[in-house]
């Protein structure tokens, strides 16, 4: 019987496509263009693309897999997209709490920063991130810091996918004494990630209040001629805005445009104090924004238009910031979660950004956020393969009506339970399979002892 059972299923897998991996799954969110949610649904990746989602039937009919995941109890997705991060900064972690952003910034983080930041701590910091963000079910973070070739050799090493932006800044930073250091810096840093499979080299002018017009003009231009993403921070505090308008006549975004910066793609940080006339320049020129709305909260900045700017067409993604005080973790289910519930509370209309608008931030429109919508945010034919189970059989994931609000609303990241980057699991089972998470967890205790000293020194 066992005999005919096998000459059967060999004659039925006949013709059937070679496959690397077919995942299953009690569903499969696609975030295709029709939001399909398959029920016992399947999913056949070869090498570092997908071939197909579907029915598990139909998916096993089709293809003959090397290797399965089979996952009755959680959901497929896609990997999730942090628009906006600073990897980094996990070893600054808590290190100023409860302030406003400038005192933050300026009394705190610039000073603990010319300290400690070196090529070194920008690794282990990454190294850190990574691991939190792997096991929450990050698969593609954008990131805004110092020594961003490190950033990008430790996303690569941990197996997740980056777009990476080199910081420019009017005043001398660990990496770079001056602007225009910074600006060779980031063309050489480019030049050599700029074809690689995980890495998208990114210019990174902090803001319009941290740069000198001219340099910013530059970043522009540097990131047009090859045609990679620009990232800043955009109109994220009231001080911010009302300083432009005494000192300059204008909004930073007004500002921004008049000197061009929007001329090209770019990813504008926070987004919170804008009028009509600026989210319309954002529209026009197709600007995506990385909406942060722990760290808007936390520091006390406000709350971004967000459903204004999605009926306006603006693409809005999700982002994390940073961990130093802004945030704490890297965490998008709870991004998720109070994204939607800032607009329902700020607009008292439960309706303003229900479930499944919020996971295609974290989504689908997070990755035309950073210009990848081609490549990621969907698990369909032809897209590379990110993907992720997430478990539904925790006390707080039963029982489940509707996906989308069980994603949104009820599921965390401690519910990850595998990972797939461009083809390659990097977590099974939440074991990390890329990094040594007992090293790297060593590493940060090491520098908090080393920090700490610093700080009563």
């Amino acid at each position: 019987m066992r005999l005919i059972c096998s000459l059967l299923l060999a004659a039925l897998s006949l013709g059937a496509e070679p496959a690397d991996w077919i995942w299953t799954a009690r569903y499969v969110v696609t975030m295709d263009a029709a939001r399909r949610v398959i029920e016992n649904g399947a999913v056949a990746v070869r090498a570092d693309r997908i071939l197909a989602a579907g029915p598990r039937a139909e998916i096993e009919r089709r293809y003959q897999a090397r290797q399965r995941l089979d996952s009755p109890v959680s959901l497929i997705a896609p990997g999730l997209i942090n628009t906006h991060a600073h990897a980094p900064m996990s070893l600054f972690r808590g290190i100023a709490d409860d302030l406003k952003l400038q005192e933050w910034l300026e009394k705190h983080i610039f000073p603990a920063e010319a300290r400690h930041v070196n090529a070194e701590f920008v690794r282990w910091g990454t190294r850190l991130a990574c691991l939190e963000m792997a096991l929450s079910g990050t698969t593609t973070f954008a990131d805004m810091y110092y020594f961003e070739d490190i950033v990008a050799e430790a996303a690569r090493e941990a197996g997740l996918r980056a777009v990476a932006g080199e910081t420019i800044l009017k005043f001398p930073a660990p990496d770079a004494k001056t602007p225009a250091e910074a600006l060779a810096f980031t063309e050489r840093f480019i030049q050599r990630f700029r074809n690689d499979p995980l890495i998208v080299p990114a210019v990174a002018p902090h803001a319009l209040y941290t740069n000198e017009d001219e340099t910013l003009k530059a970043a522009r231009s540097l990131a047009n001629r090859y045609g990679v993403p620009l990232m800043i921070h955009v109109s994220e505090t009231a001080v911010e805005l009302d300083n432009a308008v005494q000192e300059r006549g204008d909004s930073p975004v007004v500002l921004l445009d008049r000197l061009g910066i929007f001329s090209g793609r770019t990813i504008a940080a926070h987004a919170v104090w804008l009028d009509q006339g600026d989210h319309e320049i954002l529209r026009d020129r197709g600007v995506g924004v990385a909406h942060c709305p722990s760290s808007n909260m936390k520091l006390a900045s406000g709350v971004a238009e967000v459903r204004k700017m999605l009926a306006m067409g603006i693409a809005v993604g999700l982002g994390t910031d940073g961990p130093a005080g802004s945030n704490n973790d890297f965490n998008l289910f709870e991004e998720m979660d109070l994204a939607a519930k800032l607009q329902k509370v700020i607009t008292r209309d439960p309706q303003a950004l229900p479930a499944p608008k919020a996971f295609e931030m974290a989504t689908i429109l997070g990755a035309r956020v950073l210009g990848l919508e081609k490549e990621i945010g969907s698990l369909e034919a032809g897209k590379r393969a990110d993907l992720i189970a997430v478990r539904l059989d925790a006390p707080h994931a039963v029982p489940l009506y509707n996906v989308y609000s069980q994603l949104v609303y009820a599921l965390k990241g401690s519910d990850l339970e595998h990972v797939m980057v461009n083809g390659r699991l990097i977590v099974r089972s939440r074991r990390m399979l890329t990094l040594d998470a007992s090293q790297v967890l060593a590493a940060a205790e090491k520098y908090r002892r080393k920090i700490r000293q610093s700080a009563a020194d």
